[in-house]
């Protein structure tokens, strides 16, 4: 599977951390993504792909692509058979410029690219990248794009700071901080953090607690779960091992187990490291 990123230019860049096209076949038909301190958008160039956003939700079929706000749980990716696509990773506050709703009217709900700028735009801007060849030149278009449609947010200076403290921390800041740092209040924080993030700070928190605890696993090595949990800043392992099923449905051994599996059956992947296969 080939897979070409580059972090996009300023201003784009505190929005962004990388502007990406994929193409290949898929490690596994569907995949288990958990929730990452991340907004996603995908602007499909093949067959179409299936995403079920939550536990509650039914799978719904893309064809021009999709518009994922940070989740709260895990959700399933669904490839065709062969896949190509150029996507952005967003930081979590970065999708919210180019949103014409509050973010948490997305939240576990993923949509069409074509729902957020309209069947008019998408099919122009999908007719400019086919015309394009090379990664570097769909890239370039992508960018162009989200430059020409970024706009000014609300609050979105106040969001990136906080967002930052709790990033910085591997969000083991109290939340309580946060709001008497950047001089409101909680409530204040709260609402501008669902508009633009489709969260709470507690629930970003706890989202970059788990991604960098999980980032840390080398499946490659024993673990140490209670050193593990402790040194994440879990009150106990019992409370990590609680956390993380809520975010995989899977227990950290069973997690591991599947790591394990795919570093097997496909050494060195694109897409290992933080996608799993779902079943």
């Amino acid at each position: 599977m080939r897979y070409v990123s580059r972090v996009p230019r300023p201003p784009l860049d505190g929005l962004i951390d990388d502007l990406y096209y994929l193409e290949g076949t898929a490690p596994y038909a569907r995949l288990t993504l958990p929730p990452a301190p991340s907004a996603l958008l995908i602007v499909n160039l093949g067959a179409p792909f299936h995403i079920r956003g939550g536990s509650d939700t039914e799978t719904g079929e893309y064809a021009d692509g999709c518009v994922v706000t940070m989740p709260t749980c895990a959700w399933d990716f669904g490839y065709p058979s062969r896949t190509r696509s150029v996507g952005v990773h967003f930081k979590p506050w970065g999708l919210a410029p180019f949103l014409p709703m509050p973010a948490a009217e997305l939240r576990d709900r993923p949509v069409t690219v074509e729902q957020v700028w309209g069947r008019s735009a998408m099919a122009e801007l999908q007719d400019r990248l086919a015309a394009a060849d090379r990664p570097p030149e769909l890239l370039t278009l992508l960018e162009e794009e989200l430059t020409r449609r970024l706009s000014e947010t609300a609050g979105l200076g106040l969001v990136r700071y906080t967002s930052g403290v709790i990033a910085a921390t591997g969000g083991a800041v109290p939340v309580g901080d946060l709001s008497v740092a950047a001089g409101v209040s909680a409530t204040h924080l709260a609402k501008r953090f669902k508009e633009l993030i489709g969260v709470t700070p507690k629930r970003l928190a706890r989202t970059h607690r788990f991604a960098y605890t999980v980032l840390t696993i080398n499946p490659a090595e024993p673990i140490d779960w209670g050193a593990l949990a402790a040194g994440a800043g879990y009150f106990d392992q019992a409370h990590f091992g609680h956390e993380f099923q809520a975010f995989t449905g899977l227990t950290p051994t069973r997690y591991l187990e599947v790591r394990r599996q795919f570093l097997r059956d496909h050494p060195g992947h694109a897409l290992d490291g933080w996608a799993l296969p779902a079943d």
